[in-house]
């Protein structure tokens, strides 16, 4: 096996459990705080904007290379596991990606209330200066 087909076979079960997570976000049967995490998680890797853009160098892809996967190892953990398998079936049945758009607010509002504080503290004030 090559080092592309591994790399492929491995993105293909990041879909997968991701959409297995959206779905466990969902369920009744999965304890709270596995909904709270997977939830998370799925909004986050579902979300058509990144917290960090990609066009930053190097940063821009430590998100999408180790945030997210260690997000989805630490609540595939937290989902009981017979019920995690039923939910990669499930999401095996599902051919269309869904999106999350709570992500895309959340993220949305994180870089909006960044933007404004960078503003709030950047913008200068008469007879005051932030820096001597």
């Amino acid at each position: 096996m090559t080092i592309f087909s591994t790399l492929k076979t491995w993105a293909k079960t990041i879909k997968r459990d991701v959409v297995a997570l959206w779905i466990a976000a969902r369920d009744p049967r999965v304890p709270w705080y596995a909904k709270v995490v997977a939830g998370a998680v799925a909004a986050y890797a579902l979300s058509p904007i990144d917290l960090i853009p990609d066009f930053i160098p190097v940063l821009g892809y430590v998100d999408d290379i180790i945030i997210v996967p260690l997000g989805i190892v630490l609540a595939v953990k937290l989902v009981p596991v017979a019920l995690m398998v039923d939910f990669r079936a499930e999401a095996v049945r599902r051919q269309a990606r869904p999106t999350s758009r709570v992500g895309l607010v959340f993220i949305a509002a994180t870089w909006v209330v960044a933007a404004v504080w960078i503003v709030w503290f950047f913008w200068p004030v008469r007879g005051i200066r932030p820096f001597p």
